[in-house]
């Protein structure tokens, strides 16, 4: 009878040693990975967010942002939205709102959100002062949240424009029917189109 190969066979320190190596790059994959966060920033941010009415009836300049889960540039920009919440925190309501939940969809028409990340802007009094279309930067995010705590105008930036109110003299010359929340009709645009 011919002998039998070795079989290769590992001791007991290599098998640990090896269990050791494996423990620690699973879990630096799932840091890396934001696994082991418990809720990544845009999670975060929206379920700290106050409700828009209670936002923008509580006395505070109030932020509003429309993003999906799926937006890269949503979530680019959340980690500033996030630290921008956490240093204003009292003075200043940073609200999300999810275009991909039905929840919402009233607010997507008002506001006419035809592509994400969109900041709706508002005063202390509840008035809508600005809009602030695609992704900010900390830079920006604090520039915008300066001049809406001050009361001044908003910063001069690529896609931050003011808002100013329907006057009367608008509404009489088309008759008193101008509604300027209404979307375009037949744009078909929509905040999942990217406009």
């Amino acid at each position: 009878m011919a002998p039998q190969p070795e079989s290769p066979t590992t001791s007991g320190r290599e098998r640990w040693i090896l269990l050791v190596l494996a423990t620690l790059l699973a879990v630096t994959l799932l840091w890396l990975r934001g696994g082991l966060h418990p809720q990544a920033p845009l999670e975060k941010l929206a379920r700290q967010s106050l409700d828009l009415p209670v936002a923008l009836a509580n006395g505070r300049p109030t932020i509003v942002e429309f993003y999906a889960d799926w937006c890269q540039a949503c979530q680019a920009m959340a980690p500033a939205m996030d630290t921008l919440a956490e240093r204003r925190q009292g003075q200043l309501n940073v609200v999300l709102l999810n275009v991909d939940n039905p929840r919402w969809q009233a607010e997507i028409e008002r506001f006419q959100v035809n592509g994400i990340p969109q900041l709706d802007l508002f005063s202390a009094s509840g008035q809508q002062v600005g809009r602030a279309i695609g992704a900010r930067s900390a830079t920006e995010l604090a520039a915008i949240s300066d001049a809406l705590l001050a009361g001044s105008p908003l910063p001069k930036l690529a896609g931050v424009g003011e808002l100013s109110p329907l006057t009367p003299a608008i509404a009489e010359q088309s008759g008193g029917d101008a509604d300027i929340t209404a979307p375009r009709p037949g744009t078909g645009a929509g905040p999942r189109s990217h406009g």
